[in-house]
């Protein structure tokens, strides 16, 4: 609305700076008219000069792995899917820090993983470095410790919101960066940091000197500021404590003088001191007193010394307080004016903080350092789920290996329902998170090549508000991953079509499967129910095939959560119903109904049948391989089987493959099964 045109002269008075150079915001029009409209915004609100925000700073999103809603939510960096942000989370795990500073540039790590190879090294090597020096890492993070929120500090001194204690928290904080820079001072991997520490020990000693070691809260009642600070101020709490000491005096004084043992000299606001004596006594009243007051059983009168003295100890406390506040003020604008300094030394803090904390989870957890690098390989040696670890204690989790790289870059895992498919995939995506972010990951080893996106595609849920399906959530979440996948991303897939009919979700599947494979080439781990992939990624040059293991005996299935080579095409769908309690009738009658299907199953799955490979020659092999291997079966069965079977031979002589489209296949199939039944 003509507002840009202004913005850059708004933001060059507000900043006293001659050129946006310094910000990084030349010829960056759009950039310069938000800051300037926030910085607007904030400063009629506030109603308030805003000296703590110093500059601006620029935004590339080069810099960082971006993360939509979707992947946040499917990782549970914040919150587990069932709503708890407390525990059960990535942040959870991962928050060791100390200070409130570390544990709001943690919360920015995490959805701001770095994509420069050396930055990530950088982190790393300071990790590695509190690692490896246990007495390193305790003595610092007994440093921080002591350490308040300097952010927020200077955000309420600045704003004019700060009182005393805001000042004595300061200087408390502040005292630790000389403690902090002697830590690190020999380390050459905190070099950098150790330089761009300020030790500011003119603020310290002013905040010392100035501020009492117990402040009051109110900056208006006096109290704050210490004796020998301020010579006038010193003066006037004299003259104060002398004329408390009078008033004492005078009392003495006039009861000698009158006899009268009971006379009081008080004070309220209305008429300030008095001398009070009871009704009894007014016979012995002086001449010179003066009556104020009368009550019910007794009379106020006052003297002119008693009133001299009176004003001259109340304004000397109005004074004081008068006065008190403008040496307060003083002190505040001195921190204030330091306010670049102590914003550098509060970043640093928090970067300690958390990295000292990541050091501390390794040490505990047994973490190790990842080999992080450009190449395009993904390389873990006994990797673990590092929520479900700790939900679950360290000695109980079964760890996996991963092996992907640009050669072998789509993995598919089958196996059943509670066998530790979700919780591999996850446990990837977030070891790769957890490297790219400057942190030791749970595994013996992990080589981890950078990667540019991580995509998820996890579970079933309805956009109600919206009215999306699951089935509608679910492909569009499939589309934004095509549409936005490189070579360079990691691709997390949880099922794919399961919210549609058999036949759409499977061929869905399918083609989704060959296009990443074959087109978008990134990164995949896809675990599904749709076994007739199996073969389908055994034939692609980039596909291997992973299961669940599981132990069946006479009591049923055991989970083993440990992931072998190849796929498995059982599903063990009963034998989770009953462990997930289901009555024993009604999994009794399951059995029956899966062993009648399975006695009218005839034709091998559809995963033997390509109904998307476009070769009509491989179409027919494949109607040709069904048909030899019902056949084979008919050899072993009694007479009426061979009367089917020759019936099968019969349904075969019916279709002409090599004119059959996908779609006419699939029809055909659903025929002969009828005819066969």
């Amino acid at each position: 609305y003509g507002y840009s045109g202004r913005a850059k002269e708004d933001l060059l008075k507000f900043f006293g700076v001659q050129s946006l150079e310094v910000f990084g915001l030349k010829n960056k029009n759009l950039a310069q008219e938000t800051a300037a409209m926030l910085y607007k915004y904030l400063e009629e609100t506030q109603k308030r000069k805003l000296e703590h925000i110093s500059k601006v700073v620029y935004y590339e999103n080069n810099e960082y792995m971006p993360l939509n809603e979707t992947t946040i939510r499917n990782l549970e960096l914040f919150s587990t899917n069932r709503g708890n942000s407390k525990i059960g989370n990535l942040r959870w795990v991962l928050d060791e820090t100390v200070t409130s500073m570390g544990a709001r540039m943690l919360n920015h790590w995490i959805v701001h993983p770095l994509l420069d190879v050396k930055k990530i090294n950088s982190r790393l090597n300071k990790v590695e470095a509190f690692v490896r020096d246990s007495p390193f890492l305790r003595n610092m993070r007994g440093v921080l410790d002591g350490i308040y929120d300097i952010e927020r500090l200077l955000g309420r001194l600045s704003l004019g919101s700060g009182n005393a204690k805001d000042l004595l928290a300061m200087k408390i904080s502040l005292k630790a960066i000389p403690l902090l820079k002697n830590l690190i001072a020999e380390i050459s991997d905190f070099k950098e940091m150790n330089n761009e520490l300020v030790e500011l020990d003119n603020l310290v000693d002013l905040i010392d000197k100035a501020i009492v070691e117990e402040p009051p809260i109110s900056v208006r009642d006096g109290g704050m500021i210490a004796d020998g600070y301020n010579s006038e101020l010193d003066e006037l709490r004299g003259i104060s404590s002398k004329g408390k000491n009078f008033i004492k005096e005078l009392q003495e004084r006039e009861i000698k003088k009158t006899g009268i043992n009971n006379l009081k000299v008080k004070f309220n606001k209305v008429f300030g001191y008095y001398i009070e004596i009871s009704k009894s006594n007014l016979n012995s009243v002086p001449e010179e007193y003066i009556r104020k007051q009368t009550l019910v059983n007794s009379e106020r009168f006052i003297i002119p010394e008693l009133k001299e003295y009176e004003e001259k100890v109340l304004s000397a406390e109005d004074r004081i307080k008068e006065l008190e506040y403008e040496i307060f003020y003083e002190v505040r604008m001195e921190v204030v004016k330091e306010i670049v300094n102590i914003q550098k030394n509060a970043r640093i803090i928090a970067e300690l903080d958390v990295l000292s904390s990541f050091a501390k989870l390794a040490v505990e957890a047994n973490y190790v350092k990842p080999e992080v690098n450009v190449d395009n390989n993904l390389k873990i040696e006994k990797g673990r789920h590092p929520v479900v670890e700790k939900m679950n204690g360290v000695n109980k989790f079964i760890s996996n290996e991963t092996e992907l790289s640009l050669k072998k870059r789509f993995m598919l895992i089958t196996g059943p329902n509670m066998g530790g498919k979700s919780t591999y995939l996850r446990q990837v995506a977030l070891i790769n998170l957890m490297a790219q972010i400057g942190s030791f990951v749970p595994a013996k080893s992990a080589e981890i090549g950078i990667v540019d996106r991580i995509f998820t595609r996890v579970g079933a849920s309805d956009n109600l508000a919206e009215g999306q399906s699951t089935f509608m959530v679910e492909m569009q979440e499939a589309a934004f991953i095509l549409n936005n996948a490189t070579e360079k991303s990691l691709i997390i897939l949880d099922e794919i079509g399961r919210g549609t009919s058999t036949y759409d979700g499977m061929s869905i599947a399918w083609s989704i499967t060959e296009y990443l494979h074959n087109v978008v080439k990134a990164k995949t781990i896809f675990a599904t129910h749709y076994h007739e992939l199996i073969e389908l990624v055994e034939n692609l040059e980039g596909g291997i095939n992973f299961s669940v293991t599981v132990s069946e005996n006479e009591n049923g299935v055991v989970f083993l959560y440990k992931l072998v080579k190849g796929g498995i095409s059982k599903s063990y769908g009963i034998e989770v119903g009953k462990l997930a309690g289901l009555p024993n009738k009604l999994i009794d009658r399951a059995v029956e109904v899966l062993n009648e299907l399975e006695e009218k199953k005839h034709f091998e799955s559809t995963s033997q049948l390509n109904l998307f490979d476009i070769s009509e020659d491989r179409k027919k092999g494949k109607l040709q391989e069904v048909s030899n291997k019902t056949h084979e079966k008919a050899l072993d069965q009694n007479e009426m089987n061979r009367l089917i079977d020759k019936e099968i031979s019969n349904i075969f002589k019916d279709v002409d493959v090599n004119n059959l489209t996908p779609i006419e296949a699939m029809n055909w199939i659903n025929q002969a099964k009828k005819r066969y039944e």
